[in-house]
């Protein structure tokens, strides 16, 4: 058994230790709330722009963009992965790199090529573990991000979907279910998925200006950038939420080491004043 000294040094070690984490969790408590609300504030923005795009595709069907265009067969998938720039959230990167790891195995099985960019420093150092093909990087993100940061990653792999050498454009994110649960998710950017809402087919349409091609244009770059943006905010979110509860269970495991290291300093304390009494009591005897 270890002395008593050794054990009080370890004590202390693991308070402080458990002081740090009490203070991570406060922290990313405090910044989830304000990430949630900025998220929660962009998805009907974003869900309005998906009815533009549903309801231009379906009144104007002579005119067929390359992004709403299916290309059989697929010979080649981009992935945009987003991760955090920093760790100490449980498995939120692991979860989201083993998921696309497994879609990328299958798609391997199909011989199909596979071509990524990546938001977050913790999804570039995993994707180089992987050995993948890295098209663009953006990392140092922030708890704030502006839209500028996805475009550079964004437009890159929109340029290989462009040249051909992809046929399929997927982001990979960690989605916000609530404080507890972060689902990864892979979302099919491009081409567009076709619109099945009864509501697309009412017979009205809109005033356009200059005209309708070069607006659906527009709009289907800046409905990109919007869900891919939303995308980072849902990531950002599920971040601080994983934080947040991986810090509270670190204090908490703390707190357990504690007790049982003060259970075995009371019992090595107790040990040595008996080995003092028997030690008294034997020379007393001697004597």
């Amino acid at each position: 058994m270890a002395g008593t000294k050794e054990i009080r040094t370890q004590i202390r070690s693991v308070q402080s230790n458990q002081k740090i984490t009490r203070a991570m969790e406060m922290v990313a408590a405090s910044k989830v709330r304000r990430v949630q609300a900025r998220m929660q504030a962009s998805r009907p923005y974003v869900d309005r722009m998906r009815r533009v795009i549903g309801h231009l595709a379906v009144v104007h069907p002579e005119f067929r963009h390359p992004f709403l265009l299916p290309r059989e067969p697929v010979r080649g998938v981009g992935f945009l992965v987003i991760g955090s720039d920093r760790g100490l959230c449980g498995g939120l990167n692991i979860n989201l790199l083993r998921a696309v790891w497994n879609e990328v195995r299958l798609l391997g099985k199909a011989d199909v090529a596979t071509r990524f960019s990546a938001l977050g420093q913790k999804a570039v150092t995993g994707l180089r573990r992987l050995n993948v093909q890295l098209v663009a990087t953006s990392t140092h993100l922030g708890d704030r991000p502006g839209p500028e940061v996805i475009v550079g990653p964004l437009h890159a792999l929109l340029e290989d979907y462009r040249a051909g050498r992809i046929d399929r454009l997927v982001v990979a994110y960690n989605y916000f279910v609530n404080s507890m649960t972060q689902k990864p998710t892979l979302e099919t950017l491009l081409p567009l998925p076709e619109k099945r809402d009864p509501e697309l087919f009412d017979h009205w349409d809109y005033l356009y200006e200059p005209d309708s091609v070069d607006l659906l244009d527009t709009v289907l770059m800046r409905y990109l950038e919007a869900e891919t943006y939303q995308a980072l905010l849902e990531n950002i979110a599920s971040e601080q939420a994983a934080r947040m509860v991986a810090m509270r269970n670190a204090s908490e495991n703390a707190g357990t080491l504690i007790d049982t290291l003060k259970l075995a300093y009371n019992k090595a304390r107790q040990a040595a004043i008996t080995q003092e009494i028997a030690e008294i009591v034997g020379g007393a005897a001697a004597v």
